[in-house]
């Protein structure tokens, strides 16, 4: 669709009749919101904060009279092309300033939020009460939006129990293209959000869609009760099929409540960014803190001083497990369990870094760039767990045939994984290479952390390198039938589908946005 373009000077105006000006973005200052962890876009006319559901519905409003294609951004944590424009002329919403929790209902078992709030601010909230969502937060979650993972779809803490953010969701208040609410769930009925399934599943349409059927608002969520109980766990492995063999058999069997697994590199890089941020007291106080008792968490610290260093040095690859019951005896005997499932497989080790995970869950955002302050992007696939051999066979031949030259210009991979319910594999690989950092990193990195980075210039051969060698992957990835989270605008989403799906989704879209202004490209549409 061809669209005219409002003066910007006009739309400006309008919008500081909604919003202040200290809210309202453009020049130098779009650049570290206009840019996401992997890459700058094009910038767009403005960026624009709402500290309301009512001023979000206006600008929408506005933006509609002026045929504004509209991007959203939650806590910047993206890496594909989630946020950033691909074309001039847009507008840019933040949802930081949406940030407030509406609602703790604990007798009907929920809590609702604005779209902006960050998951850990989440969590702190609900611990006060002794209560959690089931899904908890990705590992990102000092930034990490609850709007943002909902749009995304997203695994990390809760998942081994309860499975990726989507599944915590009950209902969502929709800002549509033209500055409309719509409900969903049971809200949707003009009842309290209290069930998400009320006919056909309202909320689980706008789970995933990267923003371009309506804009999160506020989210409501189960609340569950604390257990009081927990325990941390971890594992080594010689080869990749005997770590996936041993995650396959655990997720089959739920009893754990948050879990990754990581080859060597990525464990070593682990370490040298503790290290360079000097966080190992940090990281020894939070083991003790969230340990079942004082001697307990005494016995972690330790044990993670005198171990850590030799075990991951000695480990290819490696599951982390946090168990969590209502008692010591129920821990025990899903402890118990884990180790029967992973005979023969591997052989446990400390689990030092599952014990700072439960202590830190959520990490500093210097995970952004590498150990030595490479650039930095993951990508991933999701695997039916037959595929997952055959695949990873594939990718090692793939980085052989491509190691002269990612040697050349200092590109290096490192992976990660998880499981997602009982059926699916999550293949994540991180990706490394020198090259100057971005406005992103000097917004949202500790200065004193870059501080002690080496600095290096910019390489645009290694960086046009990596973009190649990422497509090349995704091809890989699809060639195998793998799926994906995150999708954003950077994995096929439209083009994948067969014509009787694709069909219903645009016509879903037509009716939802039908000059097609959310989030322009997002999911290939």
């Amino acid at each position: 669709m061809s669209v005219a373009f409002a003066p910007t000077s006009s739309v400006l105006a309008e919008l500081s009749g909604i919003v202040t000006n200290a809210n309202i973005f453009t020049g130098d200052a779009l650049l570290p919101l206009a840019t996401d962890v992997y890459r700058q876009g094009v910038l767009p006319i403005a960026v624009v904060r709402p500290q309301s559901v009512e001023q979000l519905q206006a600008i929408a409003k506005i933006a509609a009279a002026h045929s504004l294609p509209i991007s959203v951004r939650g806590g910047g944590a993206s890496y594909t092309d989630g946020y950033i424009a691909r074309d001039a002329g847009q507008l840019l919403i933040d949802m930081g300033a949406l940030d407030r929790i509406v609602a703790i209902d604990e007798v009907n078992g929920h809590v609702t939020v604005e779209a902006g709030v960050t998951w850990a601010t989440l969590r702190d909230a609900l611990a006060a009460k002794d209560l959690r969502t089931p899904f908890w937060g990705p590992f990102s979650g000092l930034a990490a939006t609850v709007g943002g993972s909902m749009s995304q779809n997203t695994i990390s803490h809760g998942s081994g129990a309860y499975g990726i953010s989507a599944d915590s969701a009950l209902s969502f208040d929709i800002v549509t293209a033209d500055g409309a609410l719509l409900r969903t769930g049971t809200a949707a009925a003009g009842a309290m959000p209290f069930i998400r399934h009320f006919g056909p599943d309202l909320t689980g349409l706008f789970t995933g869609d990267c923003g371009t059927l309506g804009i999160k608002a506020r989210i409501t969520l189960p609340v569950l009760s604390r257990k009081p109980a927990h325990h941390p766990i971890s594992f080594a492995f010689p080869d990749f099929l005997s770590l996936h063999e041993s995650m396959r058999r655990i997720a089959l069997e739920r009893i754990e409540d948050t879990h990754f697994a990581l080859d060597a590199a990525l464990s070593q890089g682990q370490i040298a960014r503790q290290d360079r941020a000097g966080a190992s007291i940090d990281m020894a106080l939070s083991i003790v803190k969230s340990s079942p008792s004082l001697i307990a968490g005494i016995k972690q610290v330790v044990h993670a001083g005198l171990s850590a260093r030799k075990v991951i040095g000695s480990s290819a690859y490696m599951t982390h497990y946090i168990v969590e019951g209502f008692d010591d005896a129920e821990v025990k005997a899903r402890l118990h369990r884990l180790r029967q499932l992973v005979a023969g497989l591997g052989r446990e080790i400390p689990a030092t870094v599952a014990a700072v995970v439960r202590g830190m869950p959520f990490a500093p955002l210097f995970n952004t760039l590498g150990p030595a302050g490479e650039r930095w992007v993951p990508l991933h696939g999701i695997l039916p767990h037959s595929a997952v051999p055959g695949f990873d066979k594939a990718f090692q031949a793939f980085l052989a045939d491509r190691t002269a030259d990612m040697r050349r210009l200092g590109v290096w991979t490192g992976g990660m994984y998880a499981t997602v319910n009982s059926g699916g594999f999550l293949y994540e690989i991180a990706i490394y290479w020198p090259d100057e950092i971005t406005a992103y990193h000097r917004a949202n990195v500790p200065a004193d952390y870059l501080a002690n980075l080496p600095v290096y210039p910019a390489n645009a051969e290694a960086r046009d390198y990596v973009h190649t060698l990422k497509s090349d992957m995704t091809d890989l990835f699809v060639a195998h039938g793998a799926t994906n989270f995150q999708l954003g605008r950077a994995y096929p989403y439209a083009q994948r589908l067969s014509p009787e799906p694709l069909a219903l989704v645009r016509a879903i879209k037509d009716a939802l946005d039908p000059d097609g202004r959310l989030t322009p490209g997002g999911l290939g549409l």
